[in-house]
């Protein structure tokens, strides 16, 4: 469990940009480590999404976009009901789609959220022509492994198009 580094789920065909401005990253950055709230993640994945309007928003307003606005129901059912996430009921300055803010600064914030197996982060970086997603969850007991590998590919799939979705919702 903690003791086996991350998995960082990527195929070199995932780094290419295909047009769509948004893929996986491979390589992730020690900066966007260093702002996670778990020490030894399990598991880690990153997407950028390569726009010239990036700094339209600020990491707040990406992850609202993102998260509340893109993922709804659908992300609500998945934290909720799936990964078990004790997350808040409704909007606030403190939350993100339930979510709490752990941290943020002048182009960042994480998200942080605990089921009664896994913690999870989620981090938004924003510069002047890319947004950064990141997810970090730590196993907190064995079942979370698991299910989490289930739900990774389907994870990985949907994140570009929310960050591009995203996009849209920000320059609203």
């Amino acid at each position: 469990m903690g003791s086996q580094p991350p998995t960082d789920h990527v195929e070199a065909a995932d780094r290419r940009d295909d047009g769509s401005n948004a893929f996986q990253e491979h390589d992730i950055p020690a900066d966007i480590r260093a702002l996670s709230t778990i020490t030894d993640p399990d598991y880690i994945d990153l997407f950028v999404l390569r726009t010239d309007a990036a700094s339209a928003g600020t990491p707040q307003q990406w992850a609202r976009a993102a998260l509340d606005d893109v993922a709804g129901l659908a992300g609500q059912f998945i934290w909720r009901v799936l990964l078990g996430l004790r997350l808040s009921s409704r909007r606030s300055p403190t939350h993100i789609a339930g979510w709490p803010i752990a941290g943020s600064g002048e182009n960042w914030v994480v998200l942080e959220a605990h089921s009664w197996m896994l913690t999870g982060n989620l981090i938004i970086r924003v510069d002047d022509t890319q947004v950064w997603l990141a997810t970090m969850i730590r196993y907190d007991r064995w079942l979370a492994e698991p299910l989490w590998n289930t739900l990774a590919a389907k994870h990985r799939s949907v994140a570009p198009a929310l960050l591009r979705d995203a996009r849209a919702v920000v320059h609203r």
